[in-house]
């Protein structure tokens, strides 16, 4: 008698929760492990039990489809094993490591899809560090689980779609925008239009953002450069200054800013797992490689969703019912390999469409790299560490650290609390321009277990 095979998914955002959908269809009963309390990923994130806020209020244009999703997912809980506050902290072969309240455990799997989402990548601005200063997602959970804006008078800056999404969820939240401050140019390159033309109602929906804030009053800047987040330890952010298209200097007062410049893979499991990375040049990132039904390198680990592509909720939805399929047909489950093989085409059809998308937004909305190079030297990089930019050009000129992970052995950039997924991107970029090669032969931080901090508490788990 044949046992089931162990199938184990991380993540229950888009990407997680269709793919534990289809291990579902197959007949098998996986394991979803969720660092949060409760599905949605950050894009469909729920509110806590007791609020009752509308799916029209909390997600705007996409109240129907995370409805959808977390609806589908209350009918999967009765036929999953769900860990929800459960942190996936490292991977070894062929085991999963788990930590939850304080606890240790370790799964082992014959198969692992990752679904691990993103999150906010971020460029340096002279005055980050104040007090007031949070992240476009950190603003979005603010306001989806805590119910509460991050300032009263909030100045929202960076580039790409969740720039406006998150400015138009505090418009209409009642919150007061004092303006929103987007670094891409306002006219696209024609490469950016034919990428963004493989879905219009989407790029139309955005478009759509941007002419409500404006009627709302919101002063809305296209193509301008960050100068200075203005304020003191004692208050916090106080103004925001940047140089316009125009090469005026602007600055608008405000005691909270959001910053965001589009999203950042979370890869760090995936490099436990021994997975390969290859350099992205559109988006000037390292990312795992995979084929195009979400195999890694690395034998029965399977990558899904933005954790490896940045392809939006609809592109992570099809990526991780596509990767559950494959892996099912790989450990050859006979209803897996049926769906697998009626479904796989069409899937892989929307993906190649999802990633023209995803290229056109990310020539319309670039990662302004060059930024990083003219930063003074008293700006501060790695606000966990408090290193500055000064210091990581003397780890080049004086330490001959032209590799990423050098420059952090001398300078601790990237060792805090979030393991350089802040200051990482930025480093590197700095990093290259002080050694004047590309950023790509630099390299990337390399990630270490656990992935995100324990409790001094934590009980290891027994061999």
């Amino acid at each position: 008698m044949s046992t089931a095979p162990r199938i184990v998914v991380v993540g229950t955002g888009p990407a997680g929760v269709r793919a534990a959908q289809a291990l579902v269809q197959a007949g098998l009963r996986p394991t979803v492990v969720d660092e949060g309390r409760r599905d949605g990923g950050q894009i469909y994130r729920r509110q806590p039990e007791g609020f009752k806020r509308s799916y029209a209020k909390l997600y705007g244009t996409e109240a129907g489809k995370a409805q959808a999703l977390h609806q589908d997912f209350d009918a999967l809980r009765p036929h999953i094993d769900y860990r929800s506050d459960t942190l996936a902290w490292n991977v070894t072969e062929k085991a999963l490591h788990l930590v939850h309240a304080g606890q240790a455990e370790t799964l082992g799997f014959d198969a692992l899809l990752v679904c691990a989402g993103a999150t906010d990548r971020l460029m340096p601005v002279p005055g980050w560090h104040r007090a007031g200063c949070y992240s476009l997602g950190a603003s979005q959970i603010a306001l989806k689980a805590q119910a509460c804006a991050i300032g009263q008078r909030v100045v929202f800056m960076g580039s790409g779609p969740l720039l406006y999404l998150v400015a138009s969820q505090y418009q209409q939240a009642g919150a007061q925008v004092a303006a929103v401050l987007d670094t891409a140019p306002a006219a696209k390159s024609w490469g950016a239009i034919a990428g963004l033309l493989a879905r219009p109602t989407l790029a139309l929906r955005g478009l759509g953002l941007i002419r409500g804030l404006r009627r709302a009053g919101v002063p809305v800047l296209q193509g301008v450069t960050p100068l200075l987040i203005e304020g003191d330890k004692h208050l916090g952010v106080q103004a925001v200054q940047v140089r316009d298209a125009q090469g005026r200097t602007q600055r608008f007062e405000c005691d909270a800013v959001g910053l965001g410049w589009h999203l950042r893979a979370e890869t760090q499991l995936a490099d436990l797992a021994r997975c390969e990375f290859a350099f992205e040049p559109v988006s000037r990132q390292w990312l795992p490689r995979i084929d195009t039904d979400g195999r890694s390198s690395t034998p029965a680990v399977y990558l899904a969703g933005d954790g490896v592509r940045i392809l939006g909720a609809d592109g992570a939805e099809a990526a991780g019912r596509l990767a559950a399929l494959a892996a099912l047909a790989d450990l050859g489950h006979a209803q897996g390999q049926a769906l697998y093989q009626n479904e796989s085409a069409t899937l892989r059809r929307t993906m190649a469409q999802m990633d023209r998308f995803r290229v056109g937004l990310a020539r319309a909305f670039p990662w302004p790299h060059a930024q990083a190079t003219t930063l003074p030297d008293d700006a501060v990089v790695c606000r966990c560490e408090a290193v500055t930019v000064g210091e990581l050009r003397r780890c080049v000129n004086e330490l001959g650290s032209q590799e990423v992970n050098r420059a952090k052995a001398f300078s601790r950039v990237g060792m805090g609390r979030c393991q350089g997924r802040f200051c990482g991107h930025a480093a590197a970029e700095i990093v290259a321009q002080a050694c004047a090669i590309p950023v790509e032969q630099v390299g990337r931080l390399r990630s270490q277990a656990p992935v995100k901090p324990l409790m001094m508490d934590t009980l290891e788990a027994a061999e």
